[in-house]
């Protein structure tokens, strides 16, 4: 029998910054070791020192993504040994994300609705309450060869399309039912360039699935990392997080210079980048998000600094369980005024 599921909306103990669940992510950790051997055959004590890397900045959660491991590719004795894992490094595996083998890809939309589907029914043998998915397709080879792969384009879901786009709806709502049958939710990631790349078509998604138990997870930081023009987090957030069951969290620093129209961005710590965590935050609490933060960076030491993201977070949520009071309506920008 799976363990029950670690879904933060069934626990009746009210949530403030002490237990607040908060993820590590494991973009750090790579699906392939530097002798070519894979992460998905190692054994479950090598997964228990991966995840004891994660526990010793402090994490009790972890998300587990499939650019790590594939759990929707392991046999049922192997995921009970990723949750023994989880065990033995004090790390409970809350989360399942599935990157990058999306629904909306016309040659192989089919093959990963399938594994979807696998890897919803692993995730809930490893104990999650949660699986996040998204739309956005396989690396091209010029975003491999890319400092930032973000910087190159990558694949695009078209949003004339509209056979097309109900074709998805259809997939995601065959994924969230399945989902519901197995105790879990589902949770739609933001990123550019797919039926989830903006507010607009995001929540249109969302509602046109139209099932209580899928959500978005409302990544902005995908979108504000990209050399165009700034998109409106603010407003973006506004539209989203009413939506909102799941986070990824993560941010970047910009600047623009108006005379030549160049774009710089990098990653950034929470308290330090460009999008106001404190008011987004505090804004979605008051919306009545109660979803599990899952800590992200890129580059340098990512740990070190989801181990900062993280404490940031505690100290911005709130100190008792928040009441059911709407909403502060959210400022018209997210440019800071003078």
């Amino acid at each position: 029998m799976s363990p029950a599921p670690l879904d933060p909306s069934a626990v009746s103990t009210p949530l403030t910054r002490e237990n607040w669940p908060i993820a590590g992510a494991m973009l750090q950790f790579p699906a392939v070791h530097p002798d070519g051997s894979r992460v998905q055959d190692d054994s479950g004590q090598a997964w228990a020192a991966t995840f004891a890397e994660l526990a010793d900045v402090g994490f009790d959660r972890v998300e587990v993504n499939d650019n790590w491991l594939r759990i929707g590719d392991l046999t049922g004795e192997r995921v009970d040994e990723l949750a023994e894992a989880g065990r033995a490094a004090n790390l409970a595996p809350g989360s399942v994300a599935i990157v990058r083998s999306s629904v909306t890809d016309p040659e192989h939309g089919e093959q990963n609705l399938a594994y979807s589907h696998r890897t919803l029914d692993s995730a809930a043998r490893l104990g999650a309450g949660i699986v996040s998915i998204g739309f956005h397709q396989a690396l091209t080879p010029a975003q491999k060869q890319a400092m930032w792969f973000w910087l190159e384009p990558g694949a695009r879901d078209d949003p004339d399309d509209a056979t097309h786009f109900a074709l998805v709806v259809r997939r995601v709502q065959e994924l969230g039912r399945h989902a519901a049958d197995l105790g879990l939710q589902l949770t739609l990631e933001m990123y550019e360039d797919t039926y989830l790349g903006t507010a607009e078509s995001a929540v249109r998604m969302v509602t046109e699935v139209g099932l209580p138990n899928v959500g978005l997870n409302p990544d902005v930081g995908n979108l504000i990392r990209l050399h165009r023009p700034l998109v409106d987090w603010a407003a973006t957030y506004a539209a989203v997080l009413p939506h909102a069951n799941y986070w990824h969290i993560k941010n970047y620093s910009r600047d623009e210079d108006p005379a030549t129209g160049a774009v710089f961005s990098t990653p950034a710590p929470l308290e330090l980048g460009l999008i106001d965590y404190r008011r987004v935050v505090r804004q979605a609490v008051a919306l009545g998000f109660t979803g599990t933060f899952v800590c992200e960076h890129y580059g340098g030491d990512g740990i070190g600094v989801s181990a900062m993201n993280r404490e940031y977070l505690r100290r911005i949520l709130p100190a008792t369980a928040p009441s059911t009071a709407p909403a502060t309506p959210p400022a018209e920008t997210g440019h800071q005024t003078p």
